[in-house]
């Protein structure tokens, strides 16, 4: 037998659309947690199990124990969707599965062993060589939680649930172990496709303080705040916000004043200063300012030492000092 059309790998995978907040309660809403990890799906034919990223990168080589845990536990003609994650003393650890990516698979074994992954499946894409794509959600969901019952770790089945209060609560407390917010689906809907973004996701945010010592554009019209933080004593970039509004640039420009002095960043950064994924590698220019303290809002994606998605500007902080300011707890 073969597996059908588009799902031997690599896989076009669903997406989301993201939404500032909970949608209303709903009967056939489902409500998963959104896991801070790499999306994969998994493909296992008659031949083994191969791993494919969302945007088609062979990734069996560098996660060989969720492929062997794949091959040994998933019959052929079975196609899954979810999450890699790496769990690190009880949190998500995001920044160790970039590691892993980094190394490749020379040292993939040694490093299975040390910092291994799981997968959280979320969908079922086809079974027994059945496509099951045009198959409502909930249907979906049945024959995954039936396939997941003789499952061992790494292979792991994703929580969900119907109850938008249970949601609520997920929520408001899950981002303590980096779980990044939500995920909603319909429990009637096929399976997304052809770029169609029919799942939302809502990502929970808290309110931090950072020291801005630097802009991107000038002074007087500035287009974005250089985030930093002291980390091991000295005030390094963190992040940056999202393009800034014309109501935000006001209410920071008048706080903003041209450095003087000694100034602990450069006039000149890396575009991958601001994290890995933050576009094309290319020098960006910064407008280096008098440090001020600025509050803005940041999704759970911290790991340890910077923000990996844009922040968002709040408000400027005159009332505290820059020696105030601490990094994230978690």
């Amino acid at each position: 037998m073969a597996l059908p059309p588009g799902l031997s790998g690599p896989v076009e995978v669903a997406l989301a659309r993201s939404v500032e907040r909970l949608p209303a309660p709903g009967a056939l809403l489902r409500y998963e947690p959104k896991w801070d990890g790499f999306r994969i799906t998994i493909v296992r034919d008659d031949a083994a199990a191969r791993l494919w990223s969302r945007r088609g990168t062979d990734l069996t080589p560098v996660f060989p124990e969720i492929s062997a845990a794949a091959e040994a536990q998933l019959a052929p003609g079975t196609v899954l969707d979810g999450e890699l994650v790496i769990w690190d003393e009880g949190r998500l650890a995001f920044p160790l599965l970039q590691m892993r990516m980094a190394r490749g698979p020379r040292s993939a074994h040694v490093l299975a062993r040390q910092h291994p992954a799981s997968l959280a499946a979320f969908d079922l894409l086809a079974e027994d060589d059945v496509d099951l794509r045009d198959h409502p959600f909930d249907e979906r969901r049945e024959h995954l939680e039936q396939l997941a019952a003789s499952w061992a770790p790494p292979l792991n089945l994703s929580f969900i649930t119907s109850d938008a209060a249970v949601a609520a609560e997920w929520f408001r407390s899950y981002t303590a172990v980096g779980i990044e917010g939500l995920m909603i689906k319909s429990g009637a809907d096929p399976y997304p496709a052809g770029g169609a973004r029919r799942w939302l996701k809502v990502k929970a945010r808290r309110a931090h303080d950072v020291v801005c010592a630097a802009v991107i554009g000038s002074v007087r019209a500035p287009q974005q705040v250089v985030a930093g933080l002291p980390v091991d004593g000295v005030l390094r970039i963190v992040g940056r916000t999202g393009p800034l509004g014309p109501t935000a640039r006001a209410s920071l420009v008048p706080w903003l004043v041209p450095a003087a002095g000694e100034h602990p960043w450069p006039v000149r950064v890396r575009s991958t200063t601001f994290g890995r994924f933050s576009g094309p590698r290319a020098d960006i220019d910064l407008t280096r300012v008098e440090p001020l303290v600025v509050e803005v809002s940041a999704d759970a994606a911290w790991d340890s030492t910077s923000f990996r998605h844009p922040l968002r500007f709040i408000r400027a902080r005159p009332d505290l000092r820059p020696d105030d300011v601490r990094p994230p707890t978690s």
